[in-house]
Order: structure tokens, then C-alpha cells, then sequence
């Protein structure tokens, strides 16, 4: 009986992220779009992520209209990444900014939400899930298991996690393994307790960060799974995903083949391989990384890991790489065992950072993981000890047990409005409030560089 693997392709957000720092210009995109639109993807990642921020700061184009011109050229689902409470930015939001920003991606184009938490507390779920579900353009919305390993992390507990974003009402549920941490053993018996367990959709995607990345699909695959993530194959591997062409060939012929033509897909895998050198002579990126098994130590995402590569040789501290990859789960274990995704990774990465740079543990304690380990961001899986709390300055006061708490007293999409205005740009569209709210001092600069006067701003 066929049981045809669907593939949702990455090259145009996640593949990028994890090999050139998301810095892939719409421009290298659009001469690709209609032959990617026809070769019959399930859906095609080309927004969220880390590529909103990095429009704005490094691309010198407007996200939301990068995502008019996709949607423009393609009939293929365009899927976006989005955290949550957090959206695309490092902070809780308002419920209304939440909700604001997830009908505003949805009119623009977004056809499926991939929806997660950092921590995989749903609380922080529900507003983004509820908002998506209401979109009167019908996206499909799916939750995400953030993939971990850790004393507490099982696949009985990843399981129990599905169950209530079904609950929650997804339309299906993705094994979100951003850092290739998820063995081939251990993702047949994770697949074949979620297919029994849920009554929607299975996606997953990875990482070949450890190495495991093509084995752990295949026996995914042989367990049931519906969906698997790929880049194309100048964009694939390393630090990203399996590759596309690889895994349509691997499954030709078989029960699971995904009835995709490989062939069409070598002029556009062509086209990517020469947009990947222009963007690694432009931006001075390294472009290519080594496989690690060590990730499952030290468990950085792949499309961190790109990013902190280029961060540590623009600090001159290229030679403390191995240093701060074995820092990192030293503060994972300190704070709470938080699975490494956007914020948490970025906040305990940072910290990991600030420690080997001074060479003493904790002598500078940003706020942002002060407020990772007090619960700001929500419930972390172990309750980080008391003991730690107070040598980080953290106050038996300022601990907090119920997020939304915290979000009620969140700045409003109006309140943003009133201070965009107050900064002298007037009559602001949504999507510029939007821009402002996730990214204020990125988007003001984007802003001023756009608009012959700041007083007289008009879209």
C-alpha cells in the first residue's frame, strides 16, 4: 500500500539560516520561485525565523513586503516559523500584538503556521494557536514538539506534549529537532507513539549538525511519518537539513516515494549553489560546517550555530569556540534544562559567552537571563534551585508562576502606535507597527533610511 512521504523545502528560509546567517537576498530568490512553486512541495519555509530581524538590519528590505512578492509568485503554501508569545522577537507580546501579527502574516500570505515555544509551555501557545485558527484565510496551523534531550525529556513526555497542541486544535504536529539531536532508533519509537496516540499529521524536521540527520528520516519514514523537511542540495546538509534530492532518490521506487521530479529540481539547486558563494564572499561567511556529534552535549541549533561563528570572529574570539561549546550545557544545566531554540538559546549562548570571555562564571548576568531563569518566558523543564537564583541576583520576589500575568502588563499594538508617532513617523501602517513593536530601534533606523523626512513619514 502507498504511503507517499510529503516534503516541505527549506532552502528558502532555514536552509540559509543554518549555513549563511539568513542573509540570502530576496533578489537571489525570486528567479527560482516559479520553478520551485512547480515542482510540488508540500509547503515551501521562505519566512519567520530569524529572517524578519534580518531584513530589516542587514537586507535593507521591508519582510512584509518580501512576503507580498513571494506570495505573488507562488500557489505552493508559504510556511512561516513563529515563536509563540514571542513571535519573531525576543520578548513576550501583548495578546492583541500577538493576534495582530498573526492575521497581518496570514493576509500577506502565510499558509502554515509552524507554531512552538521554547520551552514547550503551551501557555505560551494559546493566544498564537487561537489567533492562527481565526485567520479568515483558513492557514494551516500546526504545533511543535521542540526536540530535546535532557534527565527529564522522554518520548512519553513529548507524547503528552501532542496531545494537547491536538487539543489545542492543530491541524498537525511537527517533531521540531532544531539542533539534529534526534537518533534514528529513538525517532521510530517517538513516530510510532505519536501516530498512535494523535489523529493528525506527523512532520519532522532536522538537523545533520550530529550526523544522524538522513538515518533518523528514513526510520522515521518506515514508522509513518507524513512529512519530512529538506533543503536543496547547495543549502542542505552540515548544519541544516538532509537534502531534498537525496531523499526523493533514496525513496523512489518504494511505498514512500514522493512522486517529485529530482531532475527538475538541478537547475534551481544550480542557481542556489552560486547564490551561496556570492553570499559567502559577501558577507565574509564561513558557509560550511563540519559534522559534530558533540551537538548532543552541546546542543546549539544549527542556525545559531552559523550566526555564533560569525558573532565570535567579528569579537575577535575565534579561538574560544570549543571553549564556549562546552560552557553551554554547563549553564543549560543551571538554568532549568531549557531545550536551545529562539530566545532560550540565544539567552543561554550569550551567557555561555559572557562567562568564557571573562573567564569567571557569572560575573555579568544579563537581564534577559535573569529572566529566563525567574520564568518571564514561561515554565522551565527542571525548576532552576534557589541557590542559583540569588548568586545571579535574582530575588525571591521577582520569581514568576503565571506568564500571562506577566503579558497583561505588556505594551499594546495601540501603545506602540502612539510611540512610533511620537518618534515623528506619521500615520504608520499596521505592518510598520508590527516591525517597530518586534524590533524598535532596528526597524526606527530601517525607517529613517527609507523615508526622505521622519516628520512627514507616509507609506
Amino acid at each position: 500500500m502507498a504511503k507517499p512521504v510529503q516534503i516541505m523545502e527549506t532552502v528558502l528560509r532555514d536552509g540559509h539560516q543554518s549555513l549563511c546567517a539568513t542573509r540570502m537576498h530576496y533578489s537571489q530568490m525570486e528567479p527560482m520561485l516559479d520553478s520551485l512553486d512547480r515542482i510540488g512541495y508540500k509547503a515551501l519555509e521562505a519566512w519567520g525565523g530569524a529572517t524578519f530581524d534580518t531584513c530589516l538590519r542587514f537586507l535593507d528590505e521591508d519582510p512584509w513586503e518580501r512576503l507580498d512578492k513571494l506570495k505573488a509568485h507562488l500557489k505552493t503554501p508559504i510556511q512561516m516559523l513563529l515563536r509563540g508569545q514571542n513571535l519573531l522577537g525576543y520578548n513576550h507580546y501583548s495578546n492583541d500584538v500577538v493576534e495582530k501579527f498573526v492575521h497581518m502574516a496570514s493576509k500577506h500570505g502565510v499558509g502554515v503556521f509552524r507554531i512552538f515555544d521554547a520551552l514547550n509551555d503551551v501557555d505560551n501557545l494559546k493566544v498564537a494557536i487561537k489567533a492562527a485558527l481565526e485567520c479568515p484565510e483558513k492557514p494551516e496551523v500546526q504545533g511543535c514538539l521542540v526536540y530535546t534531550i535532557s534527565p527529564v525529556h522522554t518520548n512519553e513526555t513529548f507524547v503528552e506534549l501532542a496531545k494537547k497542541l491536538v487539543d489545542m486544535g492543530v491541524h498537525s504536529v511537527c517533531i521540531k529537532d532544531m539542533s539534529g539531536l534526534l537518533k534514528p532508533y529513538v525517532a521510530e519509537d517517538l513516530v510510532k507513539k505519536l501516530k498512535a496516540a494523535v489523529d493528525v499529521p506527523i512532520e519532522l524536521h532536522t538537523h545533520c549538525t550530529s550526523g544522524f540527520g538522513s538515518m533518523t528520516y528514513m526510520k522515521a519514514i518506515e514508522a509513518g511519518v507524513d512529512i519530512i523537511d529538506c533543503a536543496l542540495s547547495p543549502f542542505a546538509m552540515d548544519t541544516s537539513q538532509p537534502c531534498t534530492e537525496t531523499m526523493v532518490a533514496a525513496l523512489e521506487g518504494t511505498e514512500y516515494d514522493t512522486g517529485l521530479d529530482r531532475q527538475a529540481m538541478t537547475p534551481i539547486a544550480k542557481h542556489f549553489l552560486q547564490v551561496k558563494k556570492d553570499l559567502i564572499k559577501e558577507f565574509n561567511l564561513k558557509g560550511y560546517f563540519d559534522v559534530n556529534p558533540n551537538v548532543l552535549d552541546f546542543q546549539i541549533p544549527g542556525g545559531m550555530l552559523s550566526n555564533l561563528t560569525n558573532q565570535l570572529k567579528e569579537m575577535g574570539m575565534e579561538d574560544k569556540f570549543q571553549d564556549l561549546l562546552d560552557e553551554m550545557p554547563r549553564v543549560r544545566k543551571d538554568v532549568g534544562y531549557p531545550p536551545l531554540v529562539t530566545p532560550s538559546s540565544q539567552i543561554v549562548g550569550t551567557m555561555a559567552t559572557m562567562n568564557v570571555a571573562s573567564g569567571k562564571r557569572y560575573a555579568m548576568v544579563p537581564n534577559e537571563f535573569k529572566d529566563l531563569a525567574r520564568g518571564k518566558f514561561g515554565k522551565t523543564p527542571v525548576k532552576v534551585e534557589a541557590a542559583f537564583l540569588k548568586r545571579i541576583g535574582v530575588k525571591d520576589e521577582d520569581v514568576i508562576t503565571d506568564c500571562a500575568v506577566e503579558d497583561a502588563k505588556a505594551e499594546t499594538f495601540d501603545e506602540f502606535k502612539a510611540e512610533l508617532i511620537d518618534k515623528g513617523f506619521l500615520n504608520p501602517t499596521d505592518e510598520d507597527v508590527l516591525s517597530y513593536a518586534l524590533f524598535p530601534q532596528v526597524a526606527s533606523e530601517f525607517f529613517k533610511k527609507h523615508y526622505k523626512t521622519v516628520t512627514a513619514y507616509k507609506r
